[in-house]
C-alpha cells in the first residue's frame, strides 16, 4: 500500500508559481490551497509518496 508524506506551505501571492514549481521539482504534488491568515497569503497542502 502506498504511503504518503505531507507538507503545509505558506504561499505569497506575488510568488505562488515560483514556490509551487520549487516544491514540484522535489516531487511534491499540490493537493489544496486555502486562504491564509491575511489577504496576501495562501496556504498550500502538498503530498508525495514516501520512500
Amino acid at each position: 500500500m502506498q504511503k504518503w508524506e505531507y507538507a503545509t506551505v505558506p504561499l505569497l501571492v506575488h510568488a505562488t508559481k515560483q514556490i509551487l514549481d520549487n516544491w514540484g521539482e522535489d516531487g511534491w504534488e499540490l493537493v489544496n490551497v486555502i486562504p491564509g491568515p491575511n489577504p496576501e497569503q495562501l496556504v498550500a497542502y502538498l503530498k508525495r509518496p514516501k520512500a
